[in-house]
């Protein structure tokens, strides 16, 4: 990408599109309500997946964005896990049928946080009241530096097959700076760990533009990275919010990098990754070219959810725990953030739904746009909308801000087909803004262009 893009585009604030409408447009008035009575309507036939939040950790990393909380005890974590488990009951019985499951992701937090004995449980709660199709993915974010065999076998006696890492740097200088002292032994030890018990796909999340970062910082740890061979890594751009974060006040802004310094952290790390033999998918993820993300890519198959880009092709998303997102077909419902909000809610026997968002017919012609944008770098603009009943210059009519891109070669259109520019595809979620009826609306502050 040119410096004069990075220069232009790199600063702005931009959503990552893992929904449409994004979060910032989630209103109060939906609510439990309207919850029950868009599960009524789940798993008719067609399989859901489901995402578990375990808002815990031990320590905190200064970097973090997620929901979480920090203990050093096991109490809240148990209490915490009774209520889940009773909201798993409110779901299922407001669904009415036994749901089948094809996915199923542990986010955090750290789930593995969990003693083996009480993930067990949880387990068979789920699998007692929604109905896991045979080959269900079972998938869990991991810390390494908290994981014990004994967790480990847990996990593969339980039917985990994926599991995503939290490296970030191997750098010790950018992991003091932001609170993640993780040794590479510590990542080697849990990766080996767990292919032995039957994880089949490991992904490595690293982050780029982390304090005292910098291209040969970044370069060494994906090196040191590429030696344990994992399936997949994504990779992201710190997002450096501290009026929503206050534990990122301490970072040292000063040793944050700028747009152009973060653009070419990033573009060293795809380039090592794919001369190593990754292959690059979509925005931010590479894949070994016999991984189903890398195939599904190939194929036009891929899809992007709140976990990033996927293959998991549902419809169906129930979210549970303080903060999850569902998205099911009328919209999405969003859990209450605080904890104590969340169990006083289930504890009444109430769907503990804070607010949502309930889907037009525009609204999801802009997703289709929008999400085969960031999959694909291009779409079929003309195709989707006459598929949707809308005008084929239905959304390029008065569209200024994509005029600006096409202006600066960011992208074309051609035959109703939008095209992000090979060379500007690091843009895209600038792309898909465009097409965004509520960006700069709302005002939410998102993580930079580059």
């Amino acid at each position: 990408m040119s410096n004069a893009l990075v220069a232009k585009y790199g600063e702005a604030r931009l959503p990552r599109y893992t929904s449409y409408p994004t979060a910032p447009a989630f209103a109060a008035a939906v609510g439990p309500d309207d919850y029950a009575l868009a599960l009524r309507g789940a798993g008719k036939g067609e399989p859901a997946s489901l995402y578990l939040h375990v808002p815990f950790c031990r320590s905190m990393c200064w970097y973090c964005g997620c929901h979480t909380t920090i203990t050093k005890q096991d109490a809240p974590i148990l209490d915490y896990l009774d209520v889940m488990s009773r909201e798993i009951e409110l779901v299922a019985k407001a669904a009415g049928d036994s749901i089948p499951v094809k996915n199923l992701h542990f986010g955090g937090g750290t789930p593995t946080i969990m003693k083996p004995h009480e993930f067990a449980a949880l387990m068979k709660t789920l699998r007692t009241r929604f109905a896991f199709e045979q080959d269900a993915s079972v998938a869990v974010e991991i810390d390494p530096r908290t994981l014990d065999s004994e967790m480990i076998v847990a996990l593969g006696k339980n039917g985990v097959d994926r599991a995503s890492l939290g490296v970030q740097s191997f750098d010790p200088v950018v992991q003091k700076a932001i609170n993640r002292i993780q040794t590479f032994n510590q990542t080697k030890a849990a990766v080996a760990g767990l292919r032995a018990y039957g994880v089949k796909s490991t992904n490595f999340d690293l982050i780029y533009g982390l304090p005292y970062q910098t291209v040969d910082s970044c370069v060494e740890t994906v090196q040191m990275a590429i030696e344990l061979r994992p399936e997949r890594f994504a990779v992201f751009g710190y997002a450096h919010v501290p009026a929503f974060k206050k534990h990122q006040r301490l970072i040292d802004e000063a040793a944050l990098a700028g747009a152009a310094e973060r653009n070419e952290q990033a573009e060293a790390i795809a380039e090592e990754l794919v001369a190593a033999g990754y292959v690059r998918i979509g925005l931010d993820h590479f894949a070994l070219p016999e991984d189903e993300l890398a195939i599904a890519s190939v194929r036009g198959k891929l899809h992007r959810n709140f976990q990033g880009y996927t293959t998991d092709d549902c419809e169906t998303l129930i979210g549970l725990g303080a903060s999850s997102i569902g998205r099911l077909a009328s919209g999405y419902y969003q859990n209450h953030v605080a904890i104590g909000r969340y169990a006083e809610m289930v504890s009444s026997g109430v769907l503990p739904t804070a607010k949502g968002y309930l889907l037009t017919k525009e609204d999801k012609l802009r997703a289709r746009v929008i999400e085969r944008l960031m999959c694909d770098f291009e779409v079929d603009l003309a195709g989707l909308s006459q598929e949707a009943g809308y005008e084929e210059g239905f959304l390029l009519e008065r569209n200024e801000r994509l005029a600006d891109l096409i202006a600066d070669g960011v992208a074309t259109v051609s035959d109703g087909r939008v095209t992000v520019a090979k060379d500007s595809r690091f843009m895209v979620r600038a792309v898909a803004a465009a097409f965004d009826a509520y960006f700069g609306a709302l005002g939410r502050t998102h993580s930079k262009a580059a």
